[in-house]
């Protein structure tokens, strides 16, 4: 009894280190894809910037079913079957998963493919369809790279979708920011560039596949992939039929900004041109538009991934302990992600002229990034209210919503660019996600059958990010007279914008501590929450 239980809680040891590493890996890899896109900005221009920004949502599209779909569902069935010694069981799935990616993905390159050109022309600029053909071909590798990770993952061998997810986003990164100053350098138009940029995306899924097939071929694992009479049995089907119904469901739920983007790629150019605004004009308006995405990103990251640590204790309480306990973590998520959510979108906003100038070289379109940034705040609870419902067992509700969303992001821009020009993407884009966010709390609340926050302490925190908010407004015109010797504008901006992000951050962080909105025991579960105790009051520091 002893000795199994010392296995098991191996075997656990080794799935929380595995675990930990895949979100360094994920973490890496998201950092990376939002930072890249601003040097590829300052080197192409808003313009280019436009051109690029038009295809990558259908690389996030690959991205999501390659990573985040098919090898979770994946790793949890052969996780399951392996924990059983279901051998045969594991065959089957992987020969399974084989004869349904493949096809799936050779379809799926050839539509785009052979459709680029009429695709490029609903979206309003035909001489998208070369970047669009590129990008098809990363449709080819992503089956692979999908069976490849999940197995690996269900092994509980977590290096090889780390390392593969590393190397296909530096390789792809490399290549990107190489193809602009190249390219730029040699005088090749901007769509040359973002076809060159479109091929970095697929040779780093090439290299992807390359690393894990690497791995495979040192591992002492082996199936037999060609067993396609495997697929005509029952049990089979139905195992097909869960394979793809979770991947996609899975796949969906991490689309939400991705999908929002691909709306815009698809119509919000066109719209631009039928309100009567010239084609140059609307690519740049459309570029400065597309500014937002990387902050937005970086500013997701930071929100989300630190209020999704505590969302796996939820599914752990769900089925071990008390109602009391779950709740507890439940509550703790959602204060976390408003907290961080709102303090990244409020601070951001009060230093937006100063940080659009620093990355972008000039403040234009800081107006619409004002509106635009609230994406940041609303994804954060959306994306907290998401996985907690994915771990109580509700993964299908979620997915539903997005792809609802999806449809109406694209009716949206129709009606309200027509009214308010890029202003009205803007606004289709959170309207979208309130409407998401509210009935996602809607079910949830429905779930847990007591109230999900606290008003005092939603309170605090909306009164703390005001105040952060005034002191930054204040704070910009009284550095500019410190700083009036500094000719160099950017310079002055970035100054401006990074001690803005210190002070900025100091007082909401200390305003809502001192507002005994967290406890001692609930800030040592965040990242610095040893550092964060001390700025609670005095009578609750030691407040278990």
């Amino acid at each position: 009894m002893e000795g199994a239980r010392h296995v098991k809680t191996s075997q656990s040891n080794v799935w929380f280190k595995g675990a930990f590493i895949l979100m360094i890996a994920a973490l890496i890899t998201k950092v990376l894809s939002a930072v890249y896109r601003i040097p590829f900005q300052n080197i192409v221009g808003d313009t280019g910037f436009y051109i690029y920004q038009q295809v990558y949502p259908f690389y996030g599209v690959i991205i999501a079913l390659s990573t985040y779909g098919f090898p979770v569902v994946l790793s949890k069935l052969y996780m399951e079957m392996k924990v059983e010694g279901n051998q045969s069981g594991i065959n089957r799935l992987v020969s399974s998963s084989f004869f349904l990616f493949v096809p799936i993905g050779v379809v799926a390159f050839l539509v785009l493919f052979l459709n680029a050109g009429r695709l490029a022309s609903l979206m309003g600029d035909p001489y998208l369809a070369s970047l669009l053909k590129v990008i098809s071909f990363a449709f080819l590798f992503s089956p692979f790279i999908a069976i490849l990770r999940g197995v690996f993952q269900g092994e509980g061998n977590m290096i090889p979708t780390a390392v593969s997810q590393v190397s296909e986003q530096l390789m792809r990164v490399g290549i990107i920011l190489f193809v602009a100053v190249f390219f730029s350098y040699q005088g090749y138009s901007l769509y040359a560039i973002g076809s060159g940029a479109m091929f970095g995306s697929v040779i780093g899924g090439l290299l992807s596949l390359i690393v894990l097939i690497h791995f495979y071929r040192k591992s002492s694992l082996s199936f037999s992939l060609f067993r396609f009479s495997l697929l005509f049995e029952k049990e089979n089907r139905v195992l097909c039929k869960r394979i793809i119904y979770e991947g996609i469901t899975i796949s969906i739920s991490s689309m939400l900004l991705v999908l929002l983007q691909l709306a815009d790629s698809l119509n919000l150019y066109s719209l631009l041109i039928e309100t009567g605004m010239a084609d140059e004009s609307a690519k740049v308006m459309k570029g400065v538009y597309d500014r937002g995405q990387p902050l937005i990103q970086i500013g997701s990251i930071i929100s989300t991934s630190m209020a999704l640590t505590i969302v796996p204790l939820i599914t752990k309480d769900r089925q071990k302990t008390s109602k009391k306990d779950l709740m507890g973590n439940i509550h703790f998520s959602l204060l976390v992600s408003y907290f961080i959510g709102l303090g990244a979108t409020i601070g951001l906003i009060g230093i937006i002229n100063e940080t659009n100038s620093m990355l972008f070289k000039n403040d234009a379109g800081s107006d619409v990034l004002t509106i635009l940034f609230f994406v940041i705040f609303l994804n954060a609870i959306i994306a907290t209210v998401m996985a907690i419902l994915q771990g109580l067992g509700h993964s299908l509700y979620p997915a539903i919503l997005i792809i609802l969303g999806f449809v109406g992001k694209y009716v949206l821009n129709i009606v309200l660019v027509s009214s308010y020009g890029i202003y009205g993407a803007a606004y289709a884009s959170l309207i979208v996600l309130f409407m998401i966010l509210l009935l996602m709390m809607v079910k949830l609340r429905r779930i847990a059958k007591e109230p999900l926050m606290d008003i005092k302490q939603i309170l605090i925190i909306s009164g703390a990010s005001l105040v952060m908010f005034f002191v930054l407004k204040g704070y910009i015109p009284f550095s500019s007279l410190l700083l009036k010797y500094i000719e160099h504008e950017r310079i002055k901006s970035a100054i401006q914008a990074l001690s803005g992000v210190i002070i900025g951050g100091i007082i909401y962080v200390v305003i809502v501590l001192r507002g005994n909105v967290f406890k001692e025991k609930e800030l040592s579960l965040l990242p610095l929450g040893s550092k964060l105790k001390w700025f609670l009051p005095k009578k609750r520091k030691g407040t278990k």
